[in-house]
């Protein structure tokens, strides 16, 4: 197979496509990557013609797009056909950073394995992506390959068990697709699996009379005390009360991003240089940081809360601009929309002791109203691959363009992964 010229290859302009990114764990269920997920906006249901055009188009426009907004520290993994391999749009992405998933459907060709032979030579990681058997296609280009996916809903118990030892005799990492269940990670981790991709670490396991860690009490408390405009002696004594509390918002303070250009060594100062709406912000994060104590701060659910939360809230400043309030009340309902999650109790009774507003619970409770409907537009977006259909008339409704959403969701990206690294 020649290789095209970059310059012959037609690509369409970067836009109307709709930008999604599913998260990768590992077996501490810490944050290893991401796939990121492009879909044009006219194709309805997911067309892998259409979609890998996508792909192609932000490849070449990567620059623009801000690769490294997307994924932060993490993997990038990327879905490439034969037409990508075989030209040079993605030459210039950090090899250390992406990992090019080679789709299912390709036609495996003598020339199209040597390309590959020659880019994994040059230090390109390669993934095969949702692979049901290791029939000679696969073997051909197993020794190229860093990681194999495989769909435990795809494949029986038996053809998984097998398929599993077959690729752990190699070199390759197993990574577990679309795993929507703890049954499924369970499974998959009993299995030797290394990494799992999938929501199921965003499906809350309801345990009803389940109490709230010393620590989560302990900022529902100041929550409570900043909503309902205590005095700062007040609050500044609910957090000398919690060590890690004080700590973490010495720390945060003195932050980089803050600016305030001097250290800053006590709480009553602290809480003045934060303001109230800062702190209530950071509160909200802080309950995600819990399962963090153990040096992973990168957790997964953490990042998928700081993220829906600022999404929310750059969506809401772009439809009401000047209403800074509306803004604010949209952040709350994107951290709060996974506390149910977070708490592993319904959501009814957390609106029920965190005192919200109607709109608020109507957001949380039935996806209705203003709120409801930006949540429900978030909440599409990280499952792009199933609920894409969803998308496109929800932008209507709103009267926003699938380009802005693509710029407010890297915006959001960024924000969350600069909050993470600095602020917990």
């Amino acid at each position: 197979m020649s290789q095209p010229d970059p310059a012959d290859t037609q690509f369409a302009p970067v836009r109307d496509f709709f930008l999604g990114r599913q998260p990768i764990l590992d077996r501490n269920q810490a944050l290893f990557g991401y796939e990121m997920l492009f879909r044009g906006c006219a194709t309805g249901h997911a067309n892998t013609d259409t979609d890998l055009r996508a792909t192609a188009n932000v490849i070449a426009h990567a620059a623009h797009l801000g690769l490294e907004k997307v994924i932060g520290d993490a993997q990038g993994f990327l879905n490439v056909d034969a037409d990508v391999i075989n030209s040079d749009i993605f030459l210039f992405l950090p090899r250390e950073k992406v990992v090019l998933e080679i789709v299912d459907s390709i036609c495996v060709t003598a020339p199209l394995v040597a390309r590959i032979a020659e880019l994994a030579s040059h230090g390109f990681r390669f993934a095969l992506d949702d692979v049901v058997s290791d029939g000679l296609e696969v073997q051909l280009l197993l020794p190229m390959v860093d990681y194999v996916k495989l769909d435990p809903r795809a494949l029986s118990p038996d053809a998984l068990a097998r398929l599993a030892a077959s690729f752990r005799r190699g070199k390759q990492k197993l990574l577990a697709l679309k795993v929507e269940t703890r049954a499924q990670f369970d499974t998959c981790l009993g299995l030797g699996f290394d990494y799992f991709q999938g929501y199921y670490f965003a499906s809350p396991a309801i345990m009803h009379g389940k109490r709230l860690a010393p620590s989560q009490l302990a900022v529902l408390e100041l929550l409570k005390l900043i909503t309902s405009d205590a005095d700062n002696i007040e609050i500044e004594r609910a957090v000398k009360r919690d060590v890690t509390l004080a700590l973490n918002l010495l720390r945060l303070v003195n932050t980089p991003g803050l600016g305030t250009g001097y250290r800053i060594d006590s709480l009553s100062q602290a809480v003045m240089v934060l303001g109230r709406r800062q702190l209530q912000r950071w509160l909200q994060i802080m309950l995600y940081s819990e399962p963090a104590s153990h040096g992973q701060s990168m957790t997964p659910l953490l990042m998928l809360a700081t993220t829906r939360g600022r999404m929310l809230e750059l969506l809401a400043q772009r439809l009401r601009p000047g209403q800074r309030n509306i803004a604010e009340v949209a952040f709350t309902v994107g951290i709060m929309s996974l506390m149910d999650t977070l708490f592993g109790m319904p959501m009814e009774d957390i609106v029920a002791q965190i005192p919200v507003s109607d709109e608020v619970s109507a957001a949380l409770l039935q996806r209705g109203g203003f709120f409801g409907e930006l949540l429900h537009l978030a909440e599409c977006i990280e499952r792009i691959e199933d609920m894409e259909h969803r998308v496109a008339p929800v932008l209507r409704d709103l009267a926003i363009s699938a380009d802005e959403l693509a710029e407010l969701e890297i915006a959001a990206f960024a924000w969350s992964d600069t909050v993470v690294r600095y602020a917990v």
